[in-house]
C-alpha cells in the first residue's frame, strides 16, 4: 500500500488566483518563468482552449501549485504544457504531475503532440522532462530576458515534445506508471 497522498488536479477557481500569483512570484520560481498578471490567468481559467488546474497533493487537500495547458481544442491536436509551477520541490511531485498531464493530454484530449518550452537555466525541469520521454526539438537562443538583482541578460528556451506513438510505446514498456 502506498503512503503517497493522491494527486489531484482540480479546475482553478477565480478565488484561487491570489494563490496562483503568489506561487508564480515566489523567489524560487521567478528565474524560470515570466509571471502573468491576474487578467491573463482569468483568461486562461475562462477560455475553453486552456485548462488551468490547482495541484493538490497533500493529505489534507492543500494547494501545492498550479498547471496550465493550452491548445486543448487545437485542430492540430497539439497540446502545450504552458506552465507547471509547484511550491514543493525535490519530493517527486513534479514527476507525478507530468505523468498525470501526459495521461490527460493523450487519453483525454487525444493529443497527437504534447509539447513545452523550458528555460535552459531550469536544469531540474529539463532533466525531468527528458526522463519522462520528452525529446528536445530545438532551442530559441537567448529568447527570454532575465533581469534580477543578481543578473541582467538572456536565457535560451528549450522546446521539447512527446508524440502519441512515443507515449504509447512508453506505456507498452511499463514506463507510464500511475501518477
Amino acid at each position: 500500500m502506498s503512503s503517497t497522498p493522491p494527486l489531484r488536479l482540480r479546475p482553478t477557481l477565480l478565488s484561487d488566483l491570489d494563490f496562483v500569483i503568489s506561487v508564480e512570484n515566489d523567489p524560487s520560481n521567478r528565474p524560470f518563468l515570466t509571471p502573468w498578471d491576474r487578467t491573463q490567468h482569468e483568461g486562461a481559467v475562462r477560455f475553453p482552449d486552456f485548462r488551468h488546474f490547482i495541484v493538490e497533493a497533500g493529505p489534507d487537500g492543500s494547494r501545492d501549485g498550479f498547471v496550465i495547458l493550452q491548445g486543448c481544442r487545437s485542430p492540430n491536436r497539439s497540446v502545450e504544457l504552458k506552465r507547471l509551477v509547484l511550491q514543493t520541490k525535490g519530493q517527486g511531485l513534479g514527476r507525478r504531475c507530468v505523468r498525470r498531464l501526459k495521461q490527460m493530454a493523450f487519453c483525454d484530449l487525444h493529443a497527437h503532440r504534447f509539447w513545452l518550452g523550458a528555460r535552459l537555466l531550469n536544469a531540474r525541469a529539463l532533466a525531468l522532462y527528458s526522463s519522462e520521454g520528452f525529446v528536445e526539438e530545438g532551442r530559441l537562443r537567448e529568447n527570454v530576458r532575465i533581469s534580477t538583482d543578481l543578473a541582467d541578460g538572456y536565457d535560451t528556451l528549450v522546446v521539447m515534445s512527446l508524440l502519441d506513438r512515443e507515449y504509447e510505446a512508453r506505456q507498452a514498456l511499463g514506463l507510464e506508471s500511475a501518477a
